[in-house]
């Protein structure tokens, strides 16, 4: 076997992910979807802002460890996703995440092969969710945004949508190890489109205009 083949291989694969998910994504998305409804009373509000089609980055706010599976719920397409590369180095669970289309992104600095990673799916057509905040946040308000989010739009050729969770952070603070069942709600507010030029200027735009949007919906939720 040549050395080009098992390249080949991995990228049909992944190719072949990004078309259409797994039985394992469908079945754990439908169950968790039921927990998430029924247990912390999830609402939703203004999904129709979110594409039917195309590549689409969601842009939220970051309370818990339950914001994936918000999002996820809250979303008639799959939802992928990056996840912490400590995780993927778990036996099971880091193959496990990866069939729930997470993939790994090393933090403390610039991960290149992540960043390829997320205009890929944005080319092929996904919906991507990224926290631009960069971590989970530490008394519930909503803390200054990171410009990477308008580079990942502008390379993927994708809209913004800005969504906000409210609720999660009583649920689930960053302090507690077990969650708590408190009411949960998301709003989704209207998409921002992808600069058209690669410039700090247009970026630092997005992401102020990323931040006011979702401090609106801050208030509004």
């Amino acid at each position: 076997m040549t050395a080009s083949g098992p390249q080949t291989e991995r990228e049909s694969e992944r190719e072949g992910r990004r078309e259409k998910p797994g039985l394992l994504y469908a079945v754990v998305k439908f169950f968790s979807s039921v927990a998430i409804k029924l247990f912390f009373r999830l609402k939703v509000k203004g999904a129709e802002n979110v594409p039917r089609d195309g590549g689409v980055l969601i842009a939220s706010n970051h309370q818990s460890f339950l914001d994936p599976i918000i999002v996820t719920a809250s979303n008639r397409r799959p939802v992928s996703f990056m996840a912490r590369d400590t995780l993927f180095r778990i036996p099971l669970f880091g193959r496990f995440i990866m069939k729930l289309r997470a993939f790994p992104v090393r933090r403390g600095g610039a991960d290149r092969k992540a960043v390829r990673e997320a205009v890929d799916r944005l080319k092929a057509g996904e919906v991507l969710l990224v926290f631009p905040e960069g971590t989970r946040t530490r008394d519930g308000r909503l803390g200054r945004l990171r410009s990477g989010t308008s580079m990942l739009a502008y390379r993927g050729r994708a809209p913004i949508v800005p969504a906000v969770i409210k609720g999660a952070f009583e649920a689930w603070p960053r302090t507690r190890k077990l969650f708590r069942f408190r009411p949960i709600s998301i709003t989704y507010g209207r998409p921002i489109a992808p600069p058209e030029r690669s410039e700090h200027e247009t970026h630092e735009k997005i992401r102020r205009k990323l931040q006011d949007s979702l401090e609106s919906l801050m208030e509004e939720a």
